[in-house]
């Protein structure tokens, strides 16, 4: 069986607005590839939004789907990050984070409350983002003499690999993006030009 080599995620930021008994629930949602970026845009919403009461988050990352964060930033334990995270794991969606601002309208929700209304602000931010299907890839470093550039580029555009960087001198490199399911195909390729060296780098 080929393993399944693509994922679900966000085209680009999206963001809607959630009301309840006079809380106001900003939702962001958008596409990351680590917490770095996340701690980013956490930082930009809290300078725009200071007087808000919560910027409750999840985030899932990696084509596997494998890690993820939540944070609750102050609400009951389990009420915000948790169902903000459940929107993404049921939309079967990765490399996105949804946050949501909460500015407090002098009413309690409740625990069931809190968690609807962060479960559907956070619904509402992909009902307005457009969900897409990218490949993953592996990112390899391709080194060779000038002499070998015709054969290892004719291999390179064989097999559509995409150039991320490239420098030509006597001693030529590329680093080029192979879609996992044709990584093995296009390395043996490779291989068969004497003193290509090709190294594996990271996959995205």
């Amino acid at each position: 069986m080929l393993f399944d080599d693509t994922y679900r995620t966000i085209e680009k930021p999206a963001e809607s607005i959630f009301r309840d008994r006079g809380s106001k629930f900003l939702a962001f949602a958008f596409p990351v590839i680590n917490e770095t970026e996340l701690k980013a845009r956490l930082a930009i919403l809290k300078n725009e939004h200071p007087k808000a009461n919560h910027h409750c988050w999840a985030m899932r990352l990696t084509p596997d789907r494998s890690v993820f964060r939540l944070n609750d930033d102050g609400e009951p334990s389990g009420t915000a990050g948790r169902p903000i995270l459940n929107t993404l794991l049921s939309h079967n969606l990765t490399n996105i984070a949804i946050v949501v601002v909460r500015y407090f309208g002098g009413t309690l929700l409740g625990v069931p409350g809190l968690i609807n209304a962060y479960k559907t602000a956070a619904e509402e931010a992909l009902k307005s983002a457009t969900v897409i299907e990218k490949t993953v890839n592996d990112v390899y470093a391709i080194a060779f003499d000038y002499l070998q550039m015709n054969d290892v580029m004719r291999i390179v555009k064989d097999d559509g690999l995409h150039i991320a960087e490239q420098a030509f001198d006597n001693n030529c490199s590329i680093t080029v993006t192979i879609r996992q399911i044709q990584v093995n195909q296009s390395l043996a390729k490779l291989s068969k030009i004497e003193g290509v060296k090709t190294t594996y780098k990271y996959s995205l």
